[in-house]
């Protein structure tokens, strides 16, 4: 059965002309946002690479696009009874300015441990908001009741037509921006962008008469889509926590995992050390804040898994990171690059021994940022001291050469991870 002749229930699948005919609603509010360059990026994959910024859109994020489509395309009684959604970051905000735009009552739930950027500014753009639950699953079945039992519209985050054709109008600028691309990788939590990107790439590729791949990108640890295209339906998978939290879905949506079967080439995962130094290079090579759902498809070019298949387009779905999590994911990002090197090692306790281990690593061209030393643990001898240091280097074979050299003065350092 074909994407288009399977449909969900309720819904039809979007059509090309769905997300072309979004293009000039989705234009009220949205921005064109820009298209990168990254010559690192091309270095390692062999093929030029392009950035398309939506963590540059407002709001911060493509989101704002699928949802302005579906509540523009609400009935004038719908709009009186409101609207309501449930999120933790990015849907939140996309549907709480959409309804301050088209003048719609909104009422967002969030988890109760919701980061408060995220809460400011979902308040900000108007919307009452809602805490409830641990976790986005949790206060999605209360914004469902909430829509149960007030007649408010539930906004849900992915698996709409009109939220797909909105978000797919990012593929069509891509395109636009990037005529020759040959593939386009996105970010994949339910499946929304990728279902909108696919559509519409597959509706231009057949227009300019040349194919246009799309490959999308999980967390490896809440990668749902893998086993359920292998099972040919959608499948819940049991997620671990990861830092791309905005794309930790445990089960594809209803209506975008057909057209993710038929329409998207292939689906990759990374891991959250990748995904670390991703945002780490984006921030000192691209000048780039990205969030880490945003940076997975960098992640993916990163590691290699994803391979040379042309021009290609990353995108960088959004921006929308805490400044605590930011500074966690950068030191995670400087130890996965060995910049932020921990080292243990165990000294003979007496005057003089930790001015040596000082002068070698100075010597190797490393700098010390932090010390622990301690006469206290269960693994010390009485005549022993434990020195921890964690130490900034240039990279791997920088932090090889200082470990080598402190073990050439007669020390044993134990790397630390």
């Amino acid at each position: 059965m074909s994407v288009q002749q399977e449909a969900d229930t309720r819904v039809t699948v979007p059509s090309f002309a769905d997300v072309e005919g979004a293009r000039s609603i989705v234009a009220r509010v949205a921005r064109v946002t820009p298209m990168e360059t990254s010559q690192f990026l091309a270095d390692i994959l062999g093929s030029p690479v392009h950035l398309k910024c939506e963590n540059l859109q407002r709001t911060g994020a493509y989101k704002l696009r699928g949802a302005y489509n579906r509540l523009s395309k609400l009935t004038a009684d719908e709009r009186r009874s409101g609207v309501v959604a449930a999120s933790a970051g990015n849907h939140a905000q996309g549907v709480a300015l959409a309804a301050r735009e088209l003048g719609i009552p909104a009422t967002i739930f969030m988890p109760v441990g919701v980061a408060l950027p995220k809460l400011q500014a979902t308040r900000n753009y108007g919307a009452e908001t809602v805490l409830h639950g641990h976790n986005v699953e949790e206060a999605l079945a209360a914004a469902k009741e909430y829509a149960a039992s007030t007649g408010a519209v539930f906004i849900p985050p992915f698996d709409h037509a009109d939220v797909i054709a909105g978000q797919g109008t990012v593929g069509l600028e891509i395109v636009e921006q990037v005529p020759d691309v040959d593939t386009i990788v996105v970010p994949v939590g339910g499946g929304g962008v990728i279902s909108g990107i696919a559509i519409a790439a597959r509706g231009l590729s057949e227009r300019l008469g040349r194919p246009i791949r799309v490959v999308g990108v999980q967390a490896e640890t809440a990668a749902a889509y893998p086993p359920s295209l292998a099972a040919g339906m959608p499948l819940a998978v049991r997620t671990a926590p990861t830092i791309a939290d905005g794309i930790a879905v445990a089960r594809p949506g209803e209506l975008n995992f057909p057209i993710v079967r038929d329409l998207v080439d292939e689906i990759v995962t990374v891991a959250d050390d990748d995904v670390a130094r991703a945002i780490l290079l984006l921030l000192e090579r691209g000048k780039l804040v990205v969030e880490a759902a945003g940076a997975v498809g960098v992640a993916a070019i990163m590691t290699g898994a994803i391979r040379d298949t042309g021009r290609t387009v990353v995108l960088l779905s959004g921006g929308n990171i805490d400044p605590l999590m930011l500074e966690r994911v950068i030191t995670r990002g400087l130890v996965a690059a060995s910049r932020y090197v921990g080292i243990r090692i165990m000294l003979p306790d007496r005057p003089g021994q930790l001015a040596r281990v000082s002068q070698v690593i100075s010597d190797a061209g490393a700098n010390v940022v932090e010390v622990l030393h301690t006469r206290h643990g269960q693994n010390l001898q009485i005549s022993e001291v434990a020195l921890d240091l964690s130490i900034e280097a240039r990279g791997p074979e920088h932090s090889e050469e200082v470990v080598r050299r402190l073990h050439e003065a007669g020390f044993r350092p134990e790397v630390r991870h």
